[in-house]
C-alpha cells in the first residue's frame, strides 16, 4: 500500500511538470500519439491472447502484407481497435463517457467480426464466464453499469489511480458484453484519463499476470491495491516516455545508459519496473531521457 501511496503522489508532480513542458508542442504531442497506436493495439489484443506480434500488427495498420497467414479476425482486431483508440483522443475531450458511447465504442470495435452482438450489452441467456468468474445476470448490466460510473464521477476527490482502479475492476467484473470486454474497458480506462487531462496509459501484454491477479484479487476481496499499482505504473510509464520527449532529452537504451555510468543493467532494470528511474518501455525496450 505503501508503494501505491507514493505513486498517488508523485502523478501529481508529473502531471504539472508535463503541462509545463507541453507548452506550444500540440505537434509532438500528436506525433506521440500517432506512434502508441499500435503499441496499444498490440498489447491490448495479446492480453485477450492474439498471436500477433508487434511487428505484425505495425504491418496491417499501414497495410503492408505479412509473411504468413493471419486469420480474418484477427486482421479486423488490430484494424478495428487502431480506429477506436484514435477516436477517443479526441471524443473524450467532447463528451462524457455514458452507456451509450461505450455502445457506440463496442460497435466499432466488434464490427465485421461478430455483428450480432456489436454495440449492444448481454440480453437473454447471453451469460459468460472468466475463469472462475461468473459474471452477473444479463438483467442487472444495465443498473451495475449506471452504478459503476455514478460512483467513478462522485468520487473526483479520490486519486485518479484508484478511482480508475475501481472503475475497470468492476467494469470487467460485469463484463457487459458478448465480445470485447477487455480490450473495451482498458479503452475506457483511457477515455476517462485523456476526459479528466491525463495522459492515456498502455498495459502492457508483459504485465498480463499480475493484471489478472487484480481480478482474482477483487472478486475474492473485493479490494484494489494490485490494479492500482498496475495504473500507477503505467501512468508512470506513460508522463515519463512523454516528458522524455517534451524536455528535448537525448533518448537512449538503459543498457546504453548502464554502459556509460558503469552501472548494474540488472539493477536498473528492476527501478525501472518500480518506476523509481524515469525510465520507459517503448516498443518492448526500456528507454531513458538523459
Amino acid at each position: 500500500m505503501a508503494k501505491t501511496l507514493n505513486v498517488f503522489n508523485k502523478i501529481s508532480t508529473l502531471r504539472e511538470r508535463y503541462y509545463n513542458a507541453s507548452i506550444d508542442k500540440e505537434a509532438l504531442l500528436q506525433l506521440i500519439a500517432e506512434t502508441e497506436v499500435a503499441e496499444q493495439v498490440y498489447n491490448s489484443n495479446a492480453i485477450e491472447n492474439s498471436t500477433l506480434t508487434l511487428e505484425e500488427t505495425e504491418k496491417i495498420l499501414l497495410q503492408i502484407a505479412l509473411d504468413r497467414f493471419i486469420t480474418e479476425r484477427e486482421i479486423f482486431e488490430a484494424k478495428n481497435l487502431a480506429r477506436v483508440v484514435s477516436y477517443i483522443d479526441k471524443k473524450a475531450k467532447e463528451q462524457e463517457l455514458t452507456l451509450q458511447v461505450m455502445l457506440s465504442l463496442h460497435g466499432m470495435l466488434i464490427a465485421n467480426i461478430r455483428d450480432n452482438v456489436a454495440g449492444r450489452f448481454r440480453i437473454a441467456n447471453e451469460y459468460v464466464r472468466v475463469g472462475s468468474h461468473i459474471a452477473p445476470s444479463p438483467i442487472e448490466i444495465v443498473g451495475r453499469m449506471q452504478s459503476m460510473l455514478a460512483e467513478y464521477n462522485a468520487t473526483s476527490e479520490e486519486n485518479v489511480i484508484k478511482r480508475i482502479a475501481r472503475l475497470h475492476l468492476t467494469f470487467e467484473h460485469i463484463h457487459p458484453f458478448v465480445d470485447g470486454n477487455g480490450r473495451i474497458g482498458r479503452v475506457i480506462n483511457n477515455y476517462l484519463l485523456i476526459r479528466e487531462g491525463f495522459v492515456p496509459i498502455n498495459i502492457k501484454f508483459i504485465d498480463k499476470k499480475k493484471y489478472y491477479e487484480a481480478f482474482k484479487e477483487f472478486d475474492a476481496k473485493g479490494i484494489t491495491y494490485v490494479m492500482e499499482e498496475i495504473v500507477g505504473k503505467a501512468l508512470t510509464n506513460s508522463y515519463y516516455k512523454r516528458l522524455a520527449y517534451l524536455e528535448g532529452k537525448k533518448i537512449i537504451t538503459l543498457s546504453e545508459y548502464a554502459k556509460i555510468n558503469k552501472l548494474s543493467h540488472s539493477n536498473l532494470i528492476n527501478k525501472a519496473n518500480r518506476q523509481s528511474i524515469e525510465a520507459f518501455l517503448e516498443k518492448n525496450v526500456w528507454k531513458i531521457g538523459i
